[in-house]
């Protein structure tokens, strides 16, 4: 009888190892992209703002000096806005979407006058 449990203890705690094993993180992706100015040239110092649409929180990035910004582990399941902005220029805002299934997208932005 001690053994018949010894073994289903062994056994539980192998299930339970296993379902373990099989959780997994919750799938991410990331965007990133370069902000440049009307004249195409990249602009260094810009503030990339992201949105995540169903929460509302916003995430900053402040561009190198190849312009480029870069948002890691972000939800699959969330849309999000995105939009550049610097010394009173704006971009156009736009949208990563939730149907977009690649792993890493790329939004670049151009600011306007």
């Amino acid at each position: 009888m001690k053994r018949i449990g010894t073994v289903l203890a062994v056994v539980l705690l192998l299930l339970c190892g296993l379902a373990l094993a099989a959780e997994k993180d919750p799938p991410t992706r990331s965007v990133e992209g370069v902000v440049t100015s009307v004249d195409d040239q990249p602009v260094s110092g810009a503030v990339v703002q992201l949105e995540n649409t169903k929460t509302q929180q916003i995430r900053s990035y402040i561009t190198q000096e190849d312009g480029k910004y870069r948002f890691y582990e972000l939800s699959t399941e969330v849309d999000y806005r995105l939009k550049a902005e610097f010394k009173g220029a704006s971009s156009a805002t736009k949208t990563l979407s939730s149907f977009d299934s690649r792993k890493k997208s790329f939004i670049n932005f151009k600011l306007n006058k």
